[in-house]
This record gives structure tokens, sequence and C-alpha cells, in this order.
């Protein structure tokens, strides 16, 4: 889950918490270039404070007056952009549109329950029924996803994802960078005192201790990436041990193509398997003929949102 999607439903709660009427507007249906997924989330005060976003931008204003002027009493059904004069009206990029799924918030500790397990990093998954407006809140089961079939709402909520560095080098600043504008939680972990001593990235904690041990603690979960930009193997093998066979999402080295076949020699000689070994990313990054810091750490970056999304190397 995004951290904006992750702040809205907090915004909620605090409204929720001091006596304010809010509505929870969630993306359902999308066609063509729509700027936001399906279950993206926006709240909206009954004063016309709001926060988060369905649109980008292109219908908020237009939704939030509606909701302010007339606030709903039971979950319904809109949609935006559904034809041309719309599209051009709401601005909605290359024709995109939108279904919507506008609700009365009843049940601030639903709100609650879903902040917390979040919080804890677990998945969670609220389902509303549209024709009573009422809302449930239970763990998720297997790879429930989220759906909507008109009767029912049903959206899964998860943690944040997160980036771990390993390195407080040149690149890493640029990678905790770009992964903290793309909503990654980052944390970075470096033994050495000469790199510890100049990092200075706002927002991107350096943890303790030594990699493999920084990544035990830590507690990496299917949400997070591992990365190692040390480019010393005491440093990066180490964090690698541990994050092969851990539930990384992504698993990447910085190196040449033969620094990363010497590397997967080294890792042999360990308690790996030959499946732990092949889900390294080495050399890490998309090909896009990069040479400076600030572009491997883009193509570094940009392979991990790819494996998120489920997009391999062809």
């Amino acid at each position: 889950m995004n951290a904006t999607d992750t702040e809205v439903l907090g915004t909620a709660l605090e409204w929720l918490e001091h006596g304010q009427r809010v509505a929870l507007v969630t993306v359902v249906e999308t066609w063509g270039s729509a700027p936001r997924p399906v279950g993206s989330l926006l709240a909206v005060r009954e004063d016309g404070r709001f926060f988060g976003s369905v649109s980008g931008g292109c219908i908020e204003e237009h939704l939030v007056a509606r909701i302010d002027q007339d606030f709903p009493t039971l979950p319904y059904l809109t949609g935006y952009g559904v034809t041309a004069d719309e599209a051009r009206r709401f601005g909605l990029p290359c024709g995109g549109n939108l279904r919507l799924v506008i609700e009365p918030i009843r049940d601030s500790a639903g709100i609650a329950k879903v902040v917390d397990e979040i919080r804890q990093r677990r998945r969670i998954c609220r389902t509303l029924e549209m024709s009573s407006g009422e809302a449930t809140v239970a763990a998720t089961v297997g790879e429930q996803a989220f759906s909507f079939d008109g009767k029912l709402l049903v959206n899964v909520h998860g943690p944040r994802w997160r980036l771990v560095l390993v390195g407080a080098g040149h690149l890493a600043r640029y990678l905790a960078q770009f992964a903290q504008m793309l909503d990654f939680t980052v944390f970075v972990t470096d033994p050495r005192p000469e790199y510890r001593t100049q990092w200075d990235v706002s927002g991107a904690q350096l943890l303790d201790g030594m990699p493999d041990d920084a990544i035990n603690e830590l507690g990496v979960d299917a949400f997070t990436a591992i990365v190692t930009t040390a480019h010393d193997p005491k440093v990066d093998d180490m964090a690698l041990l541990e994050a092969l066979k851990s539930e990384a999402f992504y698993v990447g080295a910085l190196g040449s193509k033969r620094t990363s076949a010497s590397r997967r020699i080294r890792l042999g000689l360990f308690d790996l398997t030959a499946e732990q070994i092949d889900r390294l990313h080495a050399p890490a990054g998309l090909s896009i003929g990069s040479h400076t810091p600030p572009e491997i750490a883009l193509a570094m970056i940009a392979e991990v949102i790819a494996v998120r999304n489920g997009i391999t190397r062809g």
C-alpha cells in the first residue's frame, strides 16, 4: 500500500475522532489512462476539507463540492469521464474514465483497526455492504485482493513498501531520494564508520549493527526490497546471505556482469539453494545506458518498481 492511501485513512480517523462527519471515496473501476488505480482513496470532511486523491487532481474540486452540498447517508456509485464531454470537462487524460464509491464512514473503530493493522505491517480486508453502508474488517484470506461487484466493495490494505539499502555511499543517496519520492520507507545499513558519519539523507533511517543483523532485526516481509550498493563483498555478501532467504519481493546487487558472476559463485559456497541465488537481480537495474550515479540509481529503482508491478526482464 502506498503512503498516501495509508495517510488518507489516518487523516479520516483523526477527523472522526474530533466529531467530524467524513466520506470516504474509493476508486472501484477505471478505463483508459485513469491516473489512479482501483482501491485509491480520498477522504472528504463535511466542511469541504479533503485529503488524498482519486484522479490526480482532475475531479477532486467538483467531487468535494458535491459531497459538501449533499453529504451522503448511504454509499453510492458515481462515474466521471464516461462520455467524451465529461472527459474534456474534468480534464481526464486520454479519455480515461473512473467509477467511484462514495460512502459516509459510520464506524471509526473499524477505520482505527485498519490503521493499526497497517502500522503492525499486516494485511487487512475492509468489506463495505453497499445496501446498508455497514463495513466489516477482517484479516485477509490467502491472496485476497480488491473487488467490487456492485453489492460488496472489498478493499485490501497492507503495509507500506520499504527499501533497505546496504551501503551508505554516493549511489545510495540517490536511491534513497528516488525511493522516498516513490512512497517507500527507506532504511540504510553500513558498518563502515567513514560512510555512517557522512550519511545525512533526510527521512532515510540509518540502522545500527552489521548488515545481516540489521536486516534480521528489521524483519523483512514481502513488501520489502533490498539492494546492496557497498561494492565491498565483506559488506554486501553478508546482507545478501540473509536477504535471499527472506520474503523480500526484490533483492538486487550493484556490480558489473563479471562481478555479479563472481558473487554468485561465492554465494553458492554458503547455505543458499540454487533457487535462492536465482532470486538475485545482478547486475541490478534496467538497461538504460546509465553511467552517472543518478542514472544508475534511476535504473535500479525502476527495476524495483517493475518487479513490484509483476514485470520481469524479457
